[in-house]
């Protein structure tokens, strides 16, 4: 009698929160018709790089079809075999260049003819990607373009009739809502996990504002989709917050809708492009507002304008707060920057801001941001492409307002990497901290760095990559 009571008080206090939710207890429960309807469009991604054979050279004995190769390849590089004492050096055979993995991570199908969305870092630099589907499929992907700053990536494969997700709005998306995360952690296809909508809007520092989520995403959800509970995407899984890279209990995910209006850019016309409006911005302070006499500690505070640019033209002065944009509310500094960049060049637009304790109406053409993601490429622009170091990295001076919003001091940019840079793991687009425990102030200081080193030793680089920064050993090509 008193267990069935117990049972009924249970059952009653189960079914109260659920209706306190408002929706059925299986909901919050079972995901398996939810997983079932979504993870035949969720695809598996690996892409390989083709190293030189000349750099593989120093792994004479190790079989290059041993699972265990790449991690002795990687982490515990061998000095190059020394001829005997009554043998003469090895004659060096031509071979040809091999395609090693290079990594790993997740995508959707978001069309039935194969286009295949996925994170920017999961593509970039690859020179072979590869597509497997929930039902063991393969397919050769083609790059169809992809943007370092919202890290979003666009991947086409031959198919018809493909599974394909269903898109969803992130603005009806509601805090401790349930969501689902499928991707390949660790190489663990098809992996499901799920959690709840931590926070919306999230700052981090990038140009889009990020869905936080408790779901665990590891290395290789990356570019998988964050499905709510309708079967609807909603965010491309993205970052972690870790002090291990592992889950730490904090994922990012890209909002969708943001990601589908850089998807279409890359579609139609292979780049994105960004409006600019040439001025440096910061946050107002709750000390700041009081000073001059600003209602809320609101908006995007100019502290300078670039000569002739297209804000200067518009009459926007340093000191002013930009309080509206398009008739739209300017909260954050981060706000401006994506309002701008979302902006078509060319585009007159309604500006107000702050001054002298009073609001002003102003009219400014948005100018467009340079393609830093091309510039400086080898092959492109004019003149010789500059010639890689003694590590194979070509760096390049990371701009000042970039280093704000990545909260860093100098560093320098990884414009192209080969040789034993490459070898070792690192990317274009990662960022040099430090070299051998000094701190990299810039492309000049790097330069002496190198210059200084003994190509017989191993070099620590402090390299960041996104969010997350680790050190990578490199050893130098020997001459």
């Amino acid at each position: 009698m008193m267990k069935a009571l117990i049972h009924t008080l249970t059952l009653a206090l189960v079914l109260g929160a659920g209706q306190f939710a408002g929706a059925q207890p299986t909901a919050f429960t079972d995901f398996t018709d939810l997983v079932e309807r979504t993870a035949p469009a969720v695809v598996n991604i690996r892409t390989t790089a083709r190293i030189p054979q000349s750099h593989l050279q120093q792994f004479p004995d190790q079989d290059e079809n041993d699972p265990g190769f790449e991690f002795f390849r990687r982490f515990f590089p061998q000095p190059a075999p020394q001829p005997g004492p009554r043998q003469g050096p090895a004659p060096r055979v031509p071979r040809p260049d091999r395609e090693l993995p290079r990594g790993q991570g997740s995508g959707f199908l978001v069309s039935p003819d194969g286009y295949v969305m996925t994170n920017h870092h999961v593509v970039d630099g690859a020179d072979e990607i590869v597509v497997t589907l929930a039902d063991k499929r393969e397919f050769k992907g083609r790059l169809i373009g992809s943007d370092q700053r919202t890290d979003v990536a666009l991947v086409k494969i031959e198919g018809t009739a493909l599974p394909s997700s269903k898109i969803g709005d992130p603005a009806r998306l509601k805090v401790g809502e349930w969501v689902i995360a499928i991707g390949s952690p660790f190489g663990l296809q098809n992996t499901v996990t799920a959690g709840i909508v931590s926070a919306k809007g999230r700052e981090t520092g990038e140009l889009l504002p990020f869905i936080q989520t408790d779901a665990a995403v590891n290395p290789g959800n990356s570019g998988g989709p964050l499905i709510n509970m309708r079967g609807e995407v909603v965010g491309i899984n993205s970052q972690i917050f870790t002090t291990s890279g592992a889950y730490a209990g904090i994922s990012f995910a890209i909002p969708i809708d943001e990601a589908m209006r850089i998807s279409d850019q890359l579609r139609t016309q292979g780049k994105i492009v960004r409006g600019r409006i040439g001025v440096l911005i910061g946050e107002v302070s709750r000390d700041v507002a009081e000073a001059i006499g600003l209602p809320h500690p609101a908006g995007a505070l100019v502290s300078s304008v670039e000569s002739d640019g297209p804000a200067d033209k518009g009459g926007i002065e340093p000191g002013d707060v930009v309080t509206r944009y398009e008739g739209k509310s300017v909260e954050t500094s981060s706000d401006l920057r994506r309002m701008v960049a979302s902006t078509k060049p060319a585009t007159k637009v309604a500006i107000s801001v702050w001054r002298n304790g009073a609001p002003r109406d102003l009219q400014v053409v948005v100018g467009e941001m340079p393609d830093q993601g091309k510039a400086g490429r080898a092959g492109e622009g004019h003149g010789a492409a500059p010639a890689a170091d003694l590590l194979g990295l070509v760096v390049s001076e990371i701009p000042s307002e970039q280093q704000k919003e990545m909260k860093i001091k100098g560093g320098v940019s990884v414009d192209s990497v080969d040789g034993a840079a490459a070898q070792a793991g690192i990317r274009p687009g990662d960022v040099i901290l430090a070299l051998n425990n000094v701190e990299v102030a810039g492309p000049k200081q790097y330069a002496d760095l190198v210059a200084k080193l003994d190509p017989k030793k191993p070099v620590a680089l402090l390299v960041r990559s996104g969010e997350q920064s680790r050190f990578i050993i490199v050893r130098p090509a020997e001459h």
